[in-house]
């Protein structure tokens, strides 16, 4: 059967979620355009046509997964209820237990950075644009008189450091802490910076 002809757009956001999916399965130094290629039944010289290098491949995979979390974290965050509830909603979906980007998939984006520099600037992209996200909403909270925080920055900061942290315990190490015990210390992290004011009564 003869495959759909697809726009440059389509094609390269098709080859964008094989790259994803083959760097999940095999790890960054593993992984081959010829993966790529042969996961979608088309030639390297296809591959090569739309990225040129198996690194700007990576990076680019990378960038367009990042897309994707950033658009669902932005939908949470713009819900109509309140701060905490947003904040909250967010943390849970971020937490390793919960339904967000494929953890392995970033561990392995944060090792390779340390090698790739084209590697390092998306993820310190994507470090950046969520922990301003964060900061945003801490910030409305507290204006809102939801509850105190002398410093939203450096909470987003502690919160995503906390996270990334159990993730990678989680992922790295299985059967050292269970998924239950990960949740209810990522509640109480946020629990922590967020300083609630009495109930009036």
């Amino acid at each position: 059967m003869a495959r759909v002809r697809l726009s440059v757009a389509e094609r390269r956001t098709e080859l964008l979620r094989a790259a994803v999916e083959q760097i999940e399965a095999r790890g960054v130094a593993a992984v081959r355009i010829a993966d790529v290629a042969s996961a979608l039944g088309v030639s390297n010289a296809l591959v090569l046509y739309h990225f040129s290098t198996k690194e700007r491949l990576v990076a680019a995979a990378f960038a367009h997964a990042a897309e994707d979390d950033l658009v669902h974290l932005r939908t949470l965050l713009a819900r109509r209820t309140t701060a905490l509830r947003r904040l909250r909603s967010a943390v849970r979906w971020y937490a390793p237990t919960g339904q967000a980007k494929g953890w392995r998939l970033w561990i392995e984006g944060w090792a390779a950075s340390l090698r790739d520099p084209a590697l390092q600037r998306v993820t310190r992209d994507l470090d950046r644009r969520w922990k301003a996200a964060i900061t945003e909403v801490i910030e409305e909270g507290v204006r809102a008189g939801e509850f105190r925080c002398p410093d939203p920055s450096a909470t987003a900061l502690r919160l995503t450091a906390f996270l990334d942290g159990l993730a990678v315990q989680l992922t790295s190490y299985p059967g050292g802490i269970s998924r239950a015990q990960a949740q209810r210390w990522a509640d109480a992290a946020l629990t922590r910076e967020l300083e609630q004011p009495p109930a009036q009564g």
